[in-house]
């Protein structure tokens, strides 16, 4: 199954799967694209769900808009509809204030790799500068040197995502992916903490098992919302869903909606 559809709409996107099934929708985490959740929307597809992936802000093939966290999820409200949510990192960030902002589109929501946003004002300002920084080393190295440097970071565990993969990202811009950290940053994002309890839907935090910092965020997620689950990835790092896509499938299977028999 691979007759992946266009969807018209403020972001590109693309949708698989019969229009009347229940949704599923995919946002990708920074210098990735929307192809990079394919193999597994497919997977999913193929099991009686429609699936929609979008490119975020900055990326690919939505490479000329610019937005925060807050109007991304505005766009990819409009985009999905009711659905399940799945968001990775800077994707699972949108995805919280989508389903804070839009509780009655979110039939679930599945976080990978997500933080709520930086308490302490002062921690939160020094992350600002550090992404404003970071975005000023993208453009003056450009997109390549950028995600050779990018890739190496000690929090994907060494991780080859391999030439295909790398290809794919090559289609972000050094303007694109600067604004991105800029105005979609964490240090652009005021912390979500206070407001987890608000979320009414199911909630299933994962992240790597090897990816410390942010399997304790996931727990402190699953902890904080009223009806939450937690769930380590074995044997991954930070970008669990390409590391062990199929552990990754069988966990967002089990928050889905039941399909008919």
């Amino acid at each position: 199954m691979s007759n992946w559809q266009p969807i018209t709409g403020p972001l590109a996107a693309e949708r698989l799967g019969a229009r009347d099934a229940p949704t599923i929708v995919f946002v990708h985490g920074f210098t990735q694209t929307a192809n990079s959740w394919k193999p597994i929307a497919a997977e999913l597809a193929s099991r009686g769900y429609q699936v929609i992936v979008v490119d975020l802000p900055g990326h690919a093939g939505s490479t000329p808009v610019r937005a925060d966290v807050r109007r991304t999820a505005d766009m990819i409200a409009e985009i999905g509809g009711v659905g399940t949510y799945v968001g990775y990192s800077l994707g699972g960030r949108v995805c919280l204030h989508l389903a804070l902002m839009y509780p009655h589109l979110v039939r679930s929501l599945v976080l990978i790799g997500a933080h709520p946003g930086i308490s302490d004002a002062d921690e939160r300002e020094a992350r600002r500068e550090s992404d404003d920084s970071l975005a000023a080393h993208l453009l003056e190295v450009g997109v390549d040197a950028f995600l050779g440097e990018w890739l190496a970071n000690p929090l994907f565990g060494g991780f080859d995502v391999g030439d295909d993969e790398r290809a794919d990202r090559r289609r972000n811009t050094a303007d694109g992916l600067a604004d991105s950290l800029r105005m979609a940053g964490t240090g652009e994002q005021l912390p979500l903490w206070p407001r987890l309890r608000e979320l009414n839907m199911p909630v299933l935090a994962m992240a790597g098992e090897h990816d410390d910092k942010f399997a304790a965020i996931a727990e402190q997620i699953a902890t904080a919302v009223p009806v939450g689950q937690y769930l380590a990835v074995p044997g991954a790092h930070h970008a669990a869903h390409l590391q062990s896509p199929q552990r990754v499938i069988e966990a967002i299977a089990t928050a889905l909606p039941v399909l008919p028999a």
